[in-house]
């Protein structure tokens, strides 16, 4: 065993229970009452930064929730390397399907739950453990480092956005790398080549001045929530066809090859989707195979609907406001703002006479495509293979990480998007959950890849 290898596994216990004291720290990023903990979670960064030995951690105060920002740069003539990661946890709702509290970790099996275990508190502490290893074993990083965490990922990214728009030199670098996505299987290790955009949105509609008894004004009333209904229905049909005229004027088409990966499915991903989605059959446009419309199409969904009464029992009540949140995954041509544009249009077109609509914005961010045969992602894709014992493959992936396409528009550098999570991690869900065999092995990867990178 090197000496690396030897720290790494003696230290293993440690690392998990660095990685459990921060995601005890309830990061909720989108609820306001949980300010004080994105606080907390900032500060633990920070101070793992310090014990790492960075020359320069600090919190970097925004409009929003403060960045994290460290810097080790004593590798002259090496590249420089800018690490991306984020502290923020979605909300646990519905906590009565929690199989434990979902801010205490708790192992079972090979498995680590609690909120953030793999998005992105796990991932993004994997790295760190690497850097900390490097320095422990050699007194010094390969590379130069820059890293830049942040705590707004689950609730848009406006202040980083604004941060990297308005410092791009403070954040010049030779590669940016991004541990917050996942590979196929536990036995597959995968790059990604492509991330959707996303725009967030929440579609208000407005009746009466007020709650109105149905008995007495049904028939004669307009009502919100069946408005809401017919927009929806206008905006896609059973078939998974989105009805947004312009919509789907810049998607690019696929390359032979991935339309050959698509349409085999060498991997039984197909397969895998469906157990772990628990359904018999996939839903959506059928002339498209499944990795297609997951990874290339525009998706339309609707994530939740408000509004009248929901409690026990009856109340006949129509009500004077409902509210639908909805967003759209984009594929990389198609822009995030353009894209706004004609969804609201279309939603307006769509709502009945006698309601008033308000489309809100809530976030939006773009999509990236970058090449795989850069040098950065080749040592990558060596690191891999060091550490999976076989070639990664290369794969698009259907989420959103709009930070991706920033570090590559701004600053002009090859990203490279490697992660550790598994398909069944419920990310965004209750029981999220992050492999402990997944966390390690990602740990010598990025080690590694630093190695490499060099």
């Amino acid at each position: 065993m090197t000496q690396l290898e030897t720290y790494i596994t003696e230290n293993e216990g440690r690392f998990l229970e660095d990685l459990k004291s921060w995601l005890r720290i309830p990061s909720i990023s989108t609820l306001p009452e949980h300010a004080v903990d994105i606080r907390r979670a900032a500060v633990y960064a920070v101070d793992q930064l310090k014990h790492i030995g960075f020359e320069r951690a600090e919190l970097i105060q925004t409009a929003g929730h403060p960045l994290v920002y460290g810097e080790w740069l004593k590798a002259p003539g090496k590249p420089t390397l800018l690490i991306y990661g984020h502290y923020d946890v979605q909300p646990v709702d519905p906590v009565e399907l929690w199989n434990s509290p979902p801010f205490e970790p708790t192992v079972r099996g090979d498995n680590l739950y609690c909120r953030g275990a793999c998005d992105d508190k796990g991932q993004t502490m994997l790295v760190l453990k690497a850097l900390e290893a490097l320095m422990m074993v050699n007194g010094t990083l390969p590379v130069n480092v820059k890293v830049l965490i942040e705590g707004e990922e689950e609730a848009g990214g406006e202040s980083i956005e604004h941060y990297v728009n308005t410092y791009p030199e403070r954040l010049q670098c030779d590669a940016a790398f991004i541990c917050d996505t996942g590979i196929p299987a536990k036995d597959i290790p995968a790059l990604i080549y492509g991330l959707r955009g996303i725009i967030y949105t929440e579609v208000e509609v407005r009746g009466a001045k007020r709650d109105l008894h149905s008995g007495e004004y049904g028939g004669v009333a307009p009502n919100p929530l069946h408005s809401l209904a017919i927009i929806i229905a206008g905006l896609k049909d059973a078939e998974g066809h989105i009805h947004v005229p312009g919509l789907y004027d810049k998607v690019r088409k696929p390359t032979a090859e991935e339309l050959k990966f698509w349409h085999e499915d060498p991997l039984h991903i197909n397969e895998s989707l469906l157990e772990e989605m628990g359904v018999s059959q996939f839903t959506g446009e059928s002339e498209y195979p499944p990795m297609e419309r997951m990874w290339a199409r525009p998706t339309l969904e609707v994530h939740g609907i408000i509004g009248g009464f929901v409690g026990e029992g009856a109340k006949t009540v129509i009500p004077a406001v409902g509210r639908a949140k909805i967003s759209l995954r984009l594929p990389p041509d198609v822009k995030s703002e353009e894209a706004f544009t004609l969804f609201e249009r279309r939603v307006k077109e769509l709502a009945p006479a006698g309601v008033e609509v308000i489309v809100h914005k809530v976030h939006g961010g773009e999509g990236v495509m970058v090449l795989p045969d850069s040098p950065p992602i080749q040592a990558a894709a060596a690191a891999l293979k060091e550490t999976f014992g076989k070639e990664p493959i290369y794969i698009r992936e259907g989420g959103s990480i709009p930070i991706a396409a920033l570090f590559y528009e701004v600053l002009k550098a090859p990203v490279v998007l490697m992660g550790f999570g598994l398909p069944d991690d419920n990310l965004h869900s209750p029981n999220e959950k992050y492999s402990l065999t997944q966390f390690y092995k990602g740990i010598r990867t990025v080690a590694s890849f630093l190695q490499k990178l060099a």
